[in-house]
């Protein structure tokens, strides 16, 4: 869709956010960051879940601008990842994130066969973490020595299985499909509230299948609405009808979608949790909103031309707040693109600072206004 001259900002807004990732790329190079302090991203080990995003923000940029230092950074950074893949314990439900991000984005712009090989593989991991009790993707290994962990899924995992109809359309082999399916009704059956409001953390008997309890994880509370979990599953289910056609997930994602609008900000930015109390409740997360942006704009290309319109609306009204309210381009001691975001508020782990994803995704949501894809979730 061509923007109008009201939105000539996306073009300003792009340059800016290239230009600061390009001097940031002069420090982080191929590293792993995740979230900043004091100004500086801290760079985390190749097998934390974060990894494929600054990679994945690379190859958007490469992608229009054709910035050869950028490609040689994202490939650098892919090859790190061998060692996590083969050495295969640290592996969990987050390949895709990792992969798609990484290898399915080098394999789609250049057609290099030994990404596409290692995005198979990383496939097939995800593949076997599938449990037939409850039709789940259990979500992580065990932290620490005698946790079981085995019967747990979480929202998240609804970008994950991506990777999953990636794998099935690229081999011809549907059983990676079924298994994204299966995995994506479960999320319509056990994480979706009738107001469209979402569970971060299900468990499940892994024996028998049945849902033991429901969690609040990275959320207020068990039955609360973590913002950055409602922004997983409006995004994972329109991925999803994207890749299968069915309706169910295509009307499941415009559920999701129309509690998250309708319960943005005033300034169309989301909070952290859509149902606190108190003073926790005034914090934002950033990574939500651009999240859901990125979300927003593959939906409102799904559906008729007046929903199509709230759709892309809303994002493009969580964008130019995310641009212009909470954007660091003035300020070039923050390498963060975006303030204000915050990771996991129950264990005070990164709390109102800026993340990688929640760069990558606003870097991808305007990639998608620009239509400059291709976009590595697809």
């Amino acid at each position: 869709m061509m923007m109008t001259a009201k939105q000539t900002w996306i073009d300003e807004a792009w340059g800016k956010a290239l230009e600061k990732t390009k001097s940031n790329s002069e420090r982080i190079g191929a590293g792993f960051p995740h979230a900043s302090q004091d100004g500086k991203y801290v760079l985390e080990a190749p097998n934390w879940w974060t990894a494929g995003f600054w990679p994945g923000m690379l190859w958007q940029f490469y992608a229009e601008s054709g910035d050869e230092s950028l490609k040689a950074i994202a490939e650098a950074c892919e090859q790190q990842l061998d060692e996590v893949l083969d050495g295969y314990v640290k592996l969990d439900h987050d390949l895709g994130f990792m992969w798609l991000l990484t290898s399915v984005a080098n394999f789609k712009l250049t057609g290099d066969e030994a990404s596409r090989i290692r995005a198979l593989k990383a496939a097939n991991y995800l593949a076997a973490r599938f449990n037939l009790k409850g039709r789940y993707i259990r979500a992580w290994n065990p932290w620490r020595e005698g946790e079981d962990n085995s019967g747990i899924a979480i929202i998240d995992c609804c970008m994950n299985t991506s990777l999953l109809f990636w794998a099935s359309r690229e081999t011809g082999d549907p059983r990676y499909r079924h298994i994204a399916e299966a995995h994506m009704d479960t999320v319509l059956e056990h994480f979706i509230r009738p107001d469209g409001s979402v569970y971060h953390i299900v468990s499940f008997n892994p024996e028998t299948g049945e849902v033991t309890e429901k969690l609040g994880g990275q959320g207020y509370a068990p039955e609360s609405a973590w913002s950055r979990g409602t922004a997983w599953a409006l995004y994972g289910l329109a991925l999803a009808y994207h890749h299968s056609g069915k309706q169910e997930y295509l009307h499941a994602a415009q559920q999701v979608a129309n509690f998250f609008l309708t319960r943005l900000s005033e300034d169309h930015v989301p909070h952290w949790d859509f149902r606190t109390s108190g003073a926790t409740g005034d914090l934002r997360d950033t990574s939500a909103g651009s999240c859901a942006a990125s979300g927003l704009l593959l939906l409102a290309g799904q559906v008729t031309a007046s929903e199509s319109h709230v759709y892309r609306k809303g994002a493009m009204k969580i964008l130019e707040s995310l641009y212009r309210n909470y954007g660091t381009w003035e300020n070039a001691d923050e390498e963060g693109l975006l303030l204000h975001g915050t990771s996991h508020y129950p264990e005070n782990r990164n709390v109102d600072v800026p993340l990688i994803y929640g760069d990558f995704f606003y870097v991808e949501a305007l990639a998608r206004v620009k239509e400059a894809g291709p976009f590595y979730w697809e």
